[in-house]
C-alpha cells in the first residue's frame, strides 16, 4: 500500500519577512477591507493583523497576542473567571471574542441560489477526482446555504484535527496544562520520569526538570540508605494503554504514539515536517534526562528501565505544558500528527476510557455528540487523521466550526484562531500567493493523503459574514492540481475577485 502523504508538521510560518501592502480586489486600496457592522469584525482584524505580524513567538503568532491585550484592557472579552495563577486563554482570543460578542447589526445573508451558481461550475472540476461533498452553512444561524453530498461519509485526512481539538477543548478548557513529572521514591534512592503525554517536551524541559530533581536530592538531608550518594532512573508510561504503533506502520509523519516522549521522537531535532523517528521515544526521552542529572552533578547507577512509580514516592519535579488553548492552534497551523493524537489521548483519559486508538475514538464520538454534531455514520480512526479509514461527514466539520464560533462557547475559540491563513502561514503558506481577495481572508485546515484531499474552514463572504465550509475530495491523481481546485472553492465564497 502506498504511503501516506501529509502536510509537513511545524513547517515554517510563510512568507513572513518583507510583507507589504497587499492590494485587495475588491476595493482597489492598499488595505485591507474591514466588514463595518459585522459580528465578525474580529476575525478580520485577526486576519490582517496576522499578515503583519510575522512569526511565531513561543507557540503564539505575535500580532494577535497585543490584540488580546488590547481587547482586555477594553474589557471587551468575555471569558468567565480564573482562579489565581491560571494560565492564560490563547492569546488571539480576545480579540476574536471581543468581536463575536459585540451586539451589532448583521446584514442579510446571502442567498444560497447565487452561492450555488458560483460553485456549481468549481464542484465538478475533473482535478478533484471520483467523489467530491461539501457543506457550507452561516455560522450565526447554523444555516445550510450549499450543500453536495453534505451527508456523506469521506475520508477527512487531517481536517479530523477540527474534531479532536474542539473534543479537547470541550472537555479540558483552554486553560489545561499537561504536566510532565519526576518523582523520588521513598529511599531517595530511584528517581522516576513520569510521562503525562505531553508532545511537545523538549530537552530544555527535560533540563528544568533534572535541575529541580538535584535540588530535591541535595536537600533530602543527605540521609538515604546505606550513605549512597547515587540514585537509580526509571521512567513511567503507564498513562497510555494499548499499541504505541499508529495503525499506518513506521512512518515519518509520526512517531510512536506513547505518554513520555522528546522532542517528538524526531532524531533530529531541528527538522520540520516529516523526519526520522525514534522506535523508543520514552526510552531516549529517559537517557536524556538521566544525562541531564549527571550534569546537575548527580550520580546515576545504570541505565534507565521502565518502571511505574511507586504510591510512596514524592513529585520532586513538574514541567507543564503551554495551555491547551496554545497546543490547539499549533496543532490545526502546524497540522501537528503527535500533538493531535495526544490531544485524543488527553480526552479519552478525562471522559473515564482506555487512553488508547479505541478509547480515544469513543471518547471524542461522545464529546461531539454532546455538542449535538451530527455524527450519523462518522468514524474517526484516530486523531491526526492518518488513518484512511476514519470517515467523516462536511456537515460535521462544518457544524464544529460553527460550534467554535458560537459566542456561547468563548473556549472553542482557538479551533478557529488556530487554522492556516490563506497565503501565510502553517500548511496553507505556499497557497493562495495570487494576490486574490482570498489571500488572508480564508482561515481553513487542510488535508493531504494519497489520492485524498480536503479543506475545512472560515471565509468572511461579501456581505460580511462568516461562513463555514467543508470540501473533501477523494480519488484525486494530482494533490497540486486537487488542491487548487479546493482553493478555487474557498475562494469563491470570498466573492468577487477572491
Amino acid at each position: 500500500m502506498a504511503e501516506p502523504v501529509e502536510e509537513p508538521s511545524n513547517r515554517p510560518s510563510g512568507p513572513w519577512g518583507r510583507i507589504k501592502n497587499l492590494k485587495s480586489k475588491r476595493n482597489g486600496s492598499n488595505t485591507w477591507q474591514v466588514v463595518a457592522g459585522s459580528a465578525v469584525l474580529g476575525l478580520v482584524v485577526a486576519t490582517g493583523a496576522v499578515l503583519a505580524a510575522g512569526p511565531w513567538d513561543n507557540g503564539q503568532r505575535k500580532a494577535e497576542r497585543q490584540l488580546a491585550a488590547a481587547a482586555d484592557r477594553t474589557g471587551v472579552a468575555h471569558h468567565g473567571r480564573r482562579l489565581p495563577g491560571a494560565p492564560e486563554p490563547a492569546p488571539s482570543a480576545p480579540a476574536v471574542l471581543g468581536a463575536l460578542d459585540t451586539a451589532v447589526t448583521r446584514s442579510a445573508p446571502q442567498d444560497p441560489a447565487s452561492l450555488r451558481s458560483a460553485l456549481a461550475p468549481l464542484i465538478g472540476a475533473p482535478a478533484l477526482g471520483t467523489q467530491v461533498a461539501a457543506s457550507v452553512i452561516d455560522t450565526a444561524t447554523g444555516k445550510q446555504l450549499y450543500g453536495h453530498g453534505a451527508a456523506t461519509r469521506m475520508t477527512p485526512a487531517s481536517t479530523v484535527k477540527i474534531a479532536t481539538t474542539t473534543a479537547a477543548l470541550s472537555v479540558l478548557g483552554p486553560d489545561h496544562r499537561i504536566a510532565t513529572t519526576v518523582r523520588l521514591s521513598e529511599d531517595a534512592r530511584t528517581l522516576t520520569l513520569v510521562g503525562g503525554g505531553d508532545a511537545t517536551l523538549s530537552k530544555a524541559a527535560l533540563r528544568s526538570l533534572a535541575t529541580e530533581a538535584a535540588t530535591a536530592l541535595r536537600e533530602s538531608d543527605d540521609g538515604r540508605e546505606g550513605g549512597e550518594d547515587s540514585v537509580r532512573v526509571t521512567y513511567d508510561t503507564s498513562r497510555y494503554t494499548g499499541p504505541e504503533r499508529h495503525p499506518i506502520g513506521k512512518n515519518p509523519n509520526i512517531a510512536p504514539v506513547t505518554a513520555l516522549m522528546v522532542d517528538q521522537g524526531r532524531l533530529n531535532a531541528t527538522v520540520r515536517g516529516p523526519a526520522t523517528r525514534t522506535d523508543d521515544p520514552a526510552g531516549d526521552a529517559a537517557r536524556a534526562f538521566t544525562a541531564e542529572l549527571e550534569k546537575a552533578g548527580v550520580e546515576v547507577t545504570g541505565a534507565p528501565r521502565e518502571a511505574r512509580a511507586s504510591d510512596k514516592a514524592r513529585t520532586v519535579a513538574t514541567h507543564h505544558s503551554a495551555p491547551l488553548s496554545a497546543l490547539v492552534e499549533r496543532t490545526l497551523t502546524n497540522s501537528d500528527n503527535d500533538i493531535a493524537e495526544a490531544l485524543a489521548r488527553q480526552t479519552a483519559i478525562a471522559k473515564g476510557e482506555s487512553a488508547d486508538f479505541a478509547g480515544a475514538r469513543r471518547a471524542v464520538t461522545a464529546e461531539l455528540e454532546k455538542l449535538e454534531v451530527p455524527t450519523a455514520g462518522a468514524r474517526l480512526a484516530d486523531g491526526s487523521g492518518l488513518d484512511r479509514e476514519g470517515r467523516v461527514t462536511p456537515a460535521l466539520l462544518t457544524t464544529l466550526l460553527a460550534r467554535a464560533a458560537d459566542p456561547e462557547r468563548p473556549g472553542l475559540r482557538p479551533v478557529l484562531t488556530g487554522l492556516p491563513v490563506a497565503g501565510f502561514n502553517g500548511t496553507l503558506s505556499t497557497r493562495y500567493r495570487d494576490d486574490t481577495g482570498a489571500t488572508g481572508l480564508i482561515r481553513a485546515k487542510t488535508g493531504t493523503l494519497t489520492g485524498v484531499n480536503s479543506l475545512a474552514g472560515t471565509v468572511v463572504d461579501p456581505q460580511g459574514r462568516l461562513l463555514a465550509f467543508a470540501f473533501l475530495a477523494s480519488g484525486s491523481t494530482s494533490p497540486s492540481a486537487a488542491e487548487s481546485a479546493l482553493d478555487a472553492l474557498a475562494a469563491a465564497l470570498a466573492g468577487p475577485g477572491g
